[in-house]
């Protein structure tokens, strides 16, 4: 027997998904960075500032982002000026990513209002961090 739309977990994951992608969308624009901009500019600047100088493949990785995606997404980046991929000494294919002084800047004032936007988003969450184990599970990560 089929479940009724309230009481699917999937449908609601996904309506969930899509009001909270409007709001991390409302709080970015600001920034003119789009979501996806934002996540693997902010994922750079967390490496480099981790003291990593990571390739596209590495910081793809890390945003569990698709790799084909992640390289025009970063081309995007570099014409904003906000990060420069520089040539791998150890291979000539590959190029490792630094965000621009312009870049950190701009990825820390957008972390702090996705953070802000992300607080009044889950704020009715009784339970954030019991919430934050259970995603954390559901991405395949641990608990």
């Amino acid at each position: 027997m089929a479940l009724a739309p309230d009481d699917s977990p999937g449908l609601l994951l996904w309506r969930t998904t899509l009001r909270w992608q409007r709001a991390i969308a409302a709080a970015l624009a600001p920034f003119d960075l789009t979501h996806v901009q934002f996540v693997l500019l902010a994922s750079t600047e967390w490496l480099n500032r981790h003291g990593e100088l990571p390739n596209q493949l590495a910081v793809a990785t890390f945003a569990d982002t698709d790799v084909k995606m992640t390289s025009q997404v970063v081309r995007k980046l570099e014409e904003k000026g906000l990060l420069v991929r520089e040539p791998d000494p150890a291979d000539s294919r590959a190029r490792l990513l630094r965000v621009t002084d312009q870049g950190a800047d701009l990825a820390r004032r957008a972390v702090e209002e996705v953070e802000r936007a992300d607080a009044e988003f889950f704020r009715a969450v009784p339970d954030t961090a019991g919430l934050v184990t259970v995603l954390r599970q559901l991405a395949g990560g641990q608990p």
